[in-house]
């Protein structure tokens, strides 16, 4: 009985890891916005926002359910979605929103990526300015990986970025 059990929870995490080819495992988890030109995290309202990527299926299409939490006033807040790719490689996405959100949707794009942050571009919407945010598997960054940021968003010819505190 021991052993049927063991085997059936190594099947199990077996067939819920993510295929090599699979470009959504990577974006999976937890990221914080570290930096950004959004004036949604610049105004001083809405504090230590993160995005939580997860896949799912939605209307027979695979793509990232997507949870936006922010801090405002002391209390959580979410926004919830889900990114459809828009591209085999998942560099490109349209976001729609759940609930009342369902009438709105963006589109978004990795502009660059390593393992332990990214920076994305969001198109203008009708509620929403263009914008760029670096995201972040750590809350904190060092000073060597601000400056390689910094360095990069130069390379690419992209706006500077205002730091978001996550602490």
């Amino acid at each position: 009985m021991k052993a049927c059990l063991i085997l059936a929870c190594l099947c199990a995490s077996m067939t819920m890891r993510p295929a090599a080819d699979d470009p959504l495992a990577a974006l999976e988890g937890t990221w914080y916005v570290t930096m950004s030109n959004f004036k949604m995290w610049l105004r001083g309202h809405k504090h230590h926002p993160a995005f939580t990527y997860t896949r799912a299926v939605k209307k027979g299409t695979g793509g990232l359910k997507d949870v936006v939490t922010y801090t405002k006033k002391s209390k959580i807040k979410q926004i919830v979605g889900f990114d459809k790719p828009e591209n085999e490689q998942a560099t490109q996405f349209t976001w729609r929103g759940k609930g009342l959100l369902a009438l709105f949707k963006s589109k978004w794009e990795i502009v660059y990526s390593t393992d332990n942050w990214t920076i994305i571009h969001f198109e203008k919407t009708l509620l929403t300015a263009e914008g760029y945010d670096v995201i972040s598997r750590s809350k904190q960054l060092s000073p060597e990986i601000i400056a390689q940021i910094q360095t990069k968003l130069r390379e690419l010819e992209l706006p500077e970025l205002t730091p978001i505190s996550q602490q």
